[in-house]
């Protein structure tokens, strides 16, 4: 079998509907849109969601919960990530931006503490959690939270 020979199985692919052309065909005349109203005018139809004047479901239903501007985005690092650094790195949001490890800084770095941490680290972020601050000062290391 070559890839020239390849078809697809009988009954597969269906041939499309020609309709509007001649009344011997059985789609001529009208073209399946039966007869006058909105449907069968060119350019016809209604958009998606009206229904017929009356008030649509998505203006019926309230509406709810907002966006809070003040919100701040971190961008989020476990100990287990700080692994393949050498001893003695000082872990900041930007130095882990250079090497990769974050794509972007957002509001400051979160250190979280899934994982065993092995090497020694200065880490200064702007929030760690207490099972990354304990796993990082156990491993030698020493984490300041900064601005």
């Amino acid at each position: 079998m070559k890839l020239h020979e390849l078809s697809p199985a009988y009954g597969a692919n269906r041939a499309s509907k020609r309709v509007g052309r001649g009344i011997g065909s059985g789609t001529g005349k009208t073209a399946t849109r039966g007869h006058k109203g909105q449907w069968a005018r060119s350019g016809g139809g209604v958009r998606p969601g009206f229904e017929g004047g009356q008030m649509p479901l998505t203006r019926r239903l309230p509406k709810c919960g907002f966006t809070n501007i003040f919100s701040k985005e971190y961008a989020m690092v476990n100990v287990s990530d700080l692994n393949d650094l050498e001893d003695g790195f000082v872990v900041t949001a930007e130095s882990l931006k250079e090497i990769g490890k974050i794509n972007k800084v957002y509001d400051g770095l979160k250190v979280l503490g899934r994982g065993e941490l092995t090497k020694k680290l200065t880490v200064q972020a702007t929030k760690i959690s207490k099972g990354a601050a304990e796993k990082i000062t156990a491993a030698g290391g020493s984490a300041e939270v900064i601005g």
